[in-house]
């Protein structure tokens, strides 16, 4: 009796611990309410002004703030400029002539900067830009949890591990991926459809559409024209990858899955007979529902292995560690 007892307050400490040791735990709504109020305005303004000079910058910014903490949690590593003694996730595979919009997050830094000098970190920004840019472009509005810092170094090797998830991913590899991020499979088909918004290049949708079977055709054939079959030919041309609004937060990325077009294989094949149909049709038919799974993936995303507390740095430039 004596055991269980002290048993169960053992387990009770370990539960309180877990409690109050938990990454999200240490992430607030209101991280900047005294020490950077105008935080919100300040990031917002600047997007707003970025999407209305180029509105596939909002899908740039949300695709940025993916790519960064599917490598090694939501640190603003993604933004390091390759130094003389160390090369960042820039040039990595997925991200090479890919990833796009730094420049934005440049902007928005140095505004929030004067307002709030080493305050509010870079990973933290582009958590909010992300927020902003679906707002921005119709989608649906949630609180961030804030209060990530900087890492100090950025990974070559871990961003080219294969964390990130290949436009050719088959959907038992696309699942597998997102749980080594402790997400479902319900968060990675809701996720997928941040590909309401912005374009892809030729590279990464040739082979869909002259090999794969589960595409239209009509479809196949238009994209065709303006992506060749032969490598090395037209490897950067641009096709939008919600063909419908492709400049509107909605759920007509699902539908178009449904009639077939998806660009990407990896869109496809998450209505191709499998096991996530139904949450694809489900979407497709309720948007309501896609918005509020899309915005709890979207947190959860967030709350990835973030430095907090006396961990990593706030940096004064989002290009290069203090």
């Amino acid at each position: 009796m004596a055991f269980s007892s002290s048993a169960a307050i053992v387990a009770l400490a370990l539960a309180l611990l877990a409690l109050s040791g938990g990454t999200s735990a240490q992430l607030s709504k209101n991280f900047y309410s005294k020490s950077c109020p105008k935080v919100f305005d300040t990031v917002k303004s600047v997007v707003r002004s970025a999407i209305s000079k180029e509105r596939r910058l909002g899908a740039s910014l949300l695709r940025l703030h993916f790519h960064d903490c599917f490598v090694k949690g939501c640190d603003g590593s993604i933004l390091l400029d390759d130094t003389s003694s160390s090369r960042g996730e820039k040039t990595a595979g997925p991200n090479n002539n890919s990833v796009r919009g730094f420049e934005v997050i440049d902007a928005i830094k140095s505004k929030v900067e004067a307002a709030c000098p080493g305050v509010v970190s870079c990973a933290d920004i582009l958590t909010i830009a992300a927020r902003d840019s679906v707002v921005i472009l119709g989608g649906p509005f949630w609180d961030v949890k804030l209060g990530r810092r900087d890492s100090k170094t950025a990974s070559l090797s871990a961003a080219n591990s294969g964390v990130i998830p290949s436009p050719s991913s088959t959907l038992s590899s696309l699942i597998s991926t997102f749980q080594a991020q402790g997400l479902s499979a319900k968060d990675m088909v809701a996720l997928s459809g941040a590909h309401t918004l912005g374009k892809a290049r030729c590279i990464s949708f040739r082979d869909s559409i002259y090999n794969d079977s589960n595409i239209d055709s009509s479809f196949a054939k238009a994209k065709q024209r303006n992506c060749p079959r032969i490598t090395g030919l037209g490897d950067n041309n641009l096709a939008v990858l919600d063909f419908k609004t492709p400049e509107k937060f909605d759920n007509n990325y699902y539908k178009n899955l449904i009639n077939k077009k998806g660009l990407l294989h990896s869109d496809q094949v998450l209505f191709n007979g499998g096991s996530t149909d139904s949450l694809v049709r489900r979407y497709s038919q309720n948007d309501k529902t896609f918005d509020s799974d899309f915005v709890a993936a979207m947190i959860k995303m967030g709350d990835i292995n973030p430095l907090t507390g006396s961990k990593g740095q706030i940096r004064k430039n989002c290009r290069r560690a203090n």
